[in-house]
């Protein structure tokens, strides 16, 4: 079974506007993507931002969970934080787990918006299981990933839809729904 990496970009991402910017971290996405990435066999989750002060943030919680007094206080938050990593943008990211791997990865990137060729979250799924070769989930926060991180995307995930027509979920709950159907229990 290849290995599934979840990378959350806050930059270059859109804001409601269409212009691209770089989001602020959140304490609530380190903590909840570690939990997911433990709790569905996910190698890692890299949190990337190139801002020197949210890089401490996230820095700071890492440290807190895995070595400080969270260590202590709670060993399953611990467990799931020590899955998390930090980055400074999509290049690291990929260099980092083509250094771990041995191979360069595949990028599968996430969007709510619809597109003409969209990989189907079971072929994915299919793909996880029998290709040794590692995938990096690619997730957007703001109002989604730009054009340009898209187009270097091997694959981009169909969207996850609802049924009321309404679509704009947290970066969170999508991630729920999108790692329970690629390597939940069926």
């Amino acid at each position: 079974m290849g290995d599934l990496y979840v990378a959350l970009l806050h930059h270059p991402v859109y804001d409601k506007n269409g212009a691209v910017v770089t989001t602020a971290v959140t304490n609530m996405d380190v903590h909840d993507l570690a939990r997911l990435a433990r709790t569905y066999d996910v190698r890692a989750v890299y949190v990337a931002t190139p801002v020197p002060t949210l890089r401490r943030l996230v820095e700071r919680i890492i440290r807190h969970w895995e070595t400080g007094p969270g260590a202590a206080y709670n060993h399953t938050r611990k467990e799931a934080l020590a899955l998390a990593r930090l980055a400074h943008d999509l290049d690291t990211v990929l260099a980092d787990v083509e250094r771990e791997a041995g191979v360069l990865p595949r990028l599968v990137a996430t969007t709510a918006r619809e597109g003409v060729r969209r990989l189907p979250f079971e072929a994915l799924r299919d793909r996880l299981a029998t290709d040794p070769r590692p995938d990096v989930l690619l997730l957007g926060t703001g109002w989604g990933l730009t054009e340009d991180v898209l187009g270097r995307a091997d694959d981009v995930l169909e969207p996850v839809r609802g049924t009321s027509g309404w679509n704009h979920l947290s970066v969170r709950s999508a991630a729920s729904i999108i790692l329970d159907r690629l390597r939940g229990d069926r």
